[in-house]
Order: C-alpha cells, then structure tokens, then sequence
C-alpha cells in the first residue's frame, strides 16, 4: 500500500493530476500506519502478519 501510494503521489505530481495526489497521500497514510502496527506486533485486520 505504501509503494501504490508513492506511485500515485509520483504520477499525480507529473501528470498534474490533483484527485491522484490527494489518493497517493491517503494511500502511503494509510499504508504507513498498517506498517507501524505490524511492526509493533499488533494484529491487522485480524492478522498478525501481511504475507
């Protein structure tokens, strides 16, 4: 989630589309909280780990 969301920030800001930024940034958000309580050890979305 974190890489598709990089990707849309990147081809947003080429391309000039706003409505890609703003999905990119909510995207690597979200993408980065998942990571962090992964890491932490707390269970997402019912799983331990995102294989």
């Amino acid at each position: 989630m974190v890489a598709l969301g990089v990707i849309l920030l990147v081809l947003g800001f080429v391309l000039g589309i706003s409505i890609l930024w703003t999905l990119g940034i909510i995207l690597l958000v979200i993408g980065v909280v998942f990571w962090i309580l992964g890491a932490v050890g707390r269970p997402v979305g019912g799983r331990r780990y995102w294989w």
